[in-house]
């Protein structure tokens, strides 16, 4: 029985390849949304070439697997999989995958609780620095908090009752419509849902930490949510606009200068916005998505390849 061991080696091409194709394209900076997309195709191709090796070597290892898993087959289908062929690594197999596979769902539980845990002190710590007036509302859809502050500061605060928190610095720095730019760019992390692509790639690479394709995952979740959220500010009011509002929040951070902080990425989303480069036509930005889409189906049709010939 070869098929599941054909799903780990193209998992595993899929985890050594896609990282290093993609990080020689170079498209990705020119359309992050598009990118994104490619990256968690990847990530699921490679997590659904576990998941199937794992199904399939459990069913040749144990008869009662096998009965759920094969039960509305033919008997013609069965037989093709040749499960009653599988020597001793099927049950070792199996249950390495398994362990990762709760590993996996263990570190993505343990990373949403930290997040709900900082969210939940993040709210208290807001709660006591701008208590409710009288007449509000605690559940109040996305209120606008002005907080008292030396430094300038904009973000979003998400949850239930999300909140877009701005520092009385924020508001003296910026100036006409750069505070909409940076409204409009935390807002687009919110409507993306970034903060779940966020909680995912972490869990996967603290999880896995010896896997470098999960690393590689993480390391561009936080690149390029910032890009597709730049992309979706810029639209509205404009690249120069949304730059000049990034250098002024971000200015007293040490981003700037000869010796910048570790990993400042945003020296690179200014220049970026300031010499904006020419994005992909729209039928290129279809192929790669469809392309894309495409991949986390090939792990499937390697697994249904022996059943499909012995039903045709």
């Amino acid at each position: 029985m070869m098929v599941p061991a054909a799903l780990l080696l193209l998992g595993a091409l899929t985890a050594v390849l896609a990282p290093r194709l993609l990080a020689r394209s170079d498209w990705t900076d020119r359309e992050p949304v598009v990118a994104l997309w490619v990256w968690q195709c990847v990530v699921v191709a490679v997590l659904l070439c576990c998941g199937l090796s794992m199904t399939l070597s459990a069913a040749a290892a144990w008869q009662a697997v096998r009965g759920h898993v094969f039960a509305p087959a033919p008997h013609a289908v069965v037989e093709a999989y040749a499960l009653g062929a599988a020597g001793p690594w099927a049950p070792t197999t199996a249950v390495a995958l398994a362990c990762g596979a709760v590993w996996t769902a263990a570190m993505l539980v343990r990373e949403v609780a930290r997040a709900r845990s900082r969210h939940r002190r993040r709210r208290a710590e807001l709660i006591d620095r701008a208590p409710l007036l009288p007449g509000e509302e605690a559940g109040g859809e996305q209120r606008l908090v002005v907080l008292e502050g030396e430094r300038p500061d904009v973000r979003w605060l998400p949850g239930t009752t999300p909140r877009l928190i701005v520092t009385t610095a924020a508001l003296r720095r910026l100036k006409g419509q750069q505070l909409d730019a940076l409204l409009a760019h935390e807002q687009g992390h919110a409507r993306a849902r970034h903060d779940w692509l966020l909680h995912c790639s972490a869990a996967l690479a603290d999880g896995f930490p010896r896997v470098p394709v999960f690393a590689a995952f993480r390391g561009e979740m936080h690149r390029l949510v910032e890009l597709a959220a730049d992309d979706m500010a810029s639209r509205r009011f404009g690249r120069l606009t949304t730059a000049l509002a990034l250098v002024e929040l971000n200015e007293h951070r040490g981003v700037f200068g000869p010796r910048p902080a570790p990993q400042a990425q945003v020296p690179q989303r200014v220049h970026r916005l300031l010499t904006p480069p020419d994005r992909l036509t729209a039928s290129r930005r279809l192929r790669l998505t469809a392309t894309a889409a495409l991949v986390p189906v090939v792990p499937v049709l390697v697994a249904f390849v022996p059943g499909l010939r012995a039903l045709g």
